[in-house]
């Protein structure tokens, strides 16, 4: 009998070629550029072994009188560390060719958490892991 290899969204993965990084580095620029222009002012997109780092700049909301005369920095040193403070977006694993699973950053206790596509599924596209985290993240939708 012959054993089904199972692949879990969770485990495992390939180590990301360099090629396929700079691949995958351009694809989700020229995405985001086409979708989703204005809402970030820089991404970083970084890889480590099968995984696959997205992360986005965004121009800080600011209010006058923020923050205020008794706050430990000031109103320019707030706004500059607001804008180096990346919004962490999502995670990627590699399992080869266009194989690739996602996990939302989640804030309430700051791990990556593995989550499904819009169709249902384990599995898709930096593309379409982009998107999802982006909607909720940067455009806040």
């Amino acid at each position: 009998m012959r054993k089904a290899q199972i692949t879990s969204p969770q485990s495992g993965g390939q180590s990301i070629p360099p090629a396929k990084q700079e691949e995958i580095r351009r694809r989700i620029t020229a995405y985001a550029e086409k979708h989703f222009a204005g809402m970030y002012t820089r991404l970083d997109i970084h890889f480590k072994a099968q995984f696959c780092y997205i992360d986005a700049y965004k121009e800080p909301y600011t209010t006058e009188g923020w923050p205020p005369s008794d706050w430990p920095e000031s109103r320019e040193e707030y706004v500059d560390r607001l804008r180096n403070t990346p919004t962490h977006l999502c995670r990627l694993r590699y399992f080869g060719d266009e194989t690739w699973s996602f996990a939302f950053f989640s804030y309430s206790n700051e791990t990556y958490k593995v989550s499904v596509f819009a169709n249902g599924g384990w599995f898709g596209t930096p593309e379409e892991a982009f998107a999802l985290s982006a909607n909720v993240y940067l455009s806040g939708g």
